[in-house]
């Protein structure tokens, strides 16, 4: 080469290459998966928390709720009166039955904790159906 050629990769090279991969060194560190949650090719030191299980209600829970609900609204005044319409079988509707009778017989005798009676009859009823088995196959089981 001759006077006034400068050989590669001359003066200014050197700087421009080590310049030029340390900026490909960025980049290609910076590249991480969609949605990994790393960044800059960090890896991720924070645990990610499981989310919860949703809760799972037990069919004898189900019944209590239900038979209580609409034992309160019967005993009320403010029930339905068909148990289809209220979304019970028909042993669910004989445990109300049987619940609303015993509430108010309590209310007649001035027994002022008829909530508890019917949490406790609910319960009691819907235990012992599930216990001997449950619904059948109609929604009147």
């Amino acid at each position: 080469m001759g006077r006034g050629s400068t050989s590669w990769p001359g003066a200014f090279g050197v700087p421009l290459l080590a310049a030029l991969a340390a900026g490909l060194t960025v980049t290609v560190a910076g590249c991480g998966a969609v949605g990994s949650g790393q960044a800059r090719g960090a890896p991720s030191t924070t645990p990610v928390p499981a989310s919860p299980s949703p809760r799972v209600t037990s069919d004898v829970d189900l019944c209590v709720s239900i038979v209580g609900h609409w034992s309160r609204e019967v005993l009320d005044g403010r029930g339905y009166g068909d148990y289809q319409s209220m979304g019970m079988s028909g042993g669910q509707y004989e445990i109300l039955r049987e619940v609303v009778d015993a509430a108010r017989a309590a209310r007649r005798q001035g027994k002022y904790d008829v909530d508890t009676l019917i949490d406790r009859q609910a319960r009691e009823g819907c235990e012992a159906w599930y216990r001997g088995g449950g619904p059948g196959e109609g929604p009147w089981r």
